[in-house]
């Protein structure tokens, strides 16, 4: 039986479209001459201490790739015994494209690997199980790399992993209950893509790989479909990555678009 969820990470508002809560860069009172890379090590822990664990499991998800491997196993092997996580011998992981991994995280998806649920109520009805935790962690983790490659690989390829997670979370958005487990009330907003900084990379494969109506077909119905809020600034950002020919097409689908 399928069960949605609001996964409002520790409890702390957060908007549509953000990844899990809204940080200012420039808070009020800030010394002018202080670093972002400055950081209390006593109020982090006081802070930590009050998080919910859902947010202490994306940082430490984000981690594992942030931290050189000396520090890394150096942390890790005071939890887990370090030859539990040797590399097997002849491991297909580390051969594999972006493109492959998108398609196995998408195939593990769809088997139902991800869904792990518990029995929800008026308590526990905000949180979120640990297989919902790690599908929205490697869908963002999956997201950023193809963001990172969009400007230096193959833009087919690159948009085909993009193309590949987003079919993944329409399919969710279908009411497929044998995807990821969320309590109450979900969809695959409640994953929190930043579609501001995915549109712009994933665009620009669609612009260079596209023909003008494929081009206006997959940008009019992306921004509608997730983000439509924000239609005309992405539509903009769309036209600055097309030819000329791509952009009237543009035009006129977003123009039939707003009509229907």
């Amino acid at each position: 039986m399928l069960g949605f969820a609001c996964v409002c990470f520790g409890h702390v508002p957060k908007e549509k479209g953000e990844r899990y809560v809204k940080v200012s860069s420039a808070s009020p009172g800030r010394p002018k001459n202080t670093r972002t890379s400055d950081i209390d090590r006593d109020k982090l822990r006081a802070m930590l201490r009050r998080m919910g664990d859902e947010y202490i499991f994306y940082m430490l998800d984000e981690a594992i790739d942030a931290l050189p491997p000396t520090k890394l196993a150096k942390i890790v092997g005071k939890y887990i015994r370090l030859e539990q996580l040797r590399p097997d011998d002849g491991s297909p992981a580390a051969k594999r494209s972006l493109r492959d991994d998108v398609k196995a995280f998408d195939a593990a998806a769809r088997r139902g690997e991800y869904y792990v649920s518990f029995f929800v109520n008026s308590k526990n009805c905000t949180e979120t199980s640990s297989g919902t935790r790690a599908f929205i962690a490697e869908c963002h983790r999956h997201l950023d790399r193809c963001v990172a490659e969009a400007a230096k690989s193959d833009p087919a390829e690159i948009r085909e992993a993009f193309e590949i997670i987003v079919a993944l979370l329409r399919y969710i958005d279908e009411c497929h209950d044998d995807v990821v487990f969320f309590a109450d009330e979900g969809g695959s907003w409640q994953v929190s893509v930043d579609w501001k900084k995915i549109f712009p990379a994933w665009f620009r494969c669609v612009a260079r790989t596209a023909e003008p109506d494929e081009f206006a077909r997959v940008i009019v119905e992306a921004v509608d479909e997730f983000e439509h809020f924000g239609r005309e600034g992405h539509l903009s950002a769309a036209r600055r990555l097309a030819t000329p020919e791509q952009r009237r097409a543009l035009d006129v689908a977003a123009q039939s678009g707003r009509q229907r």
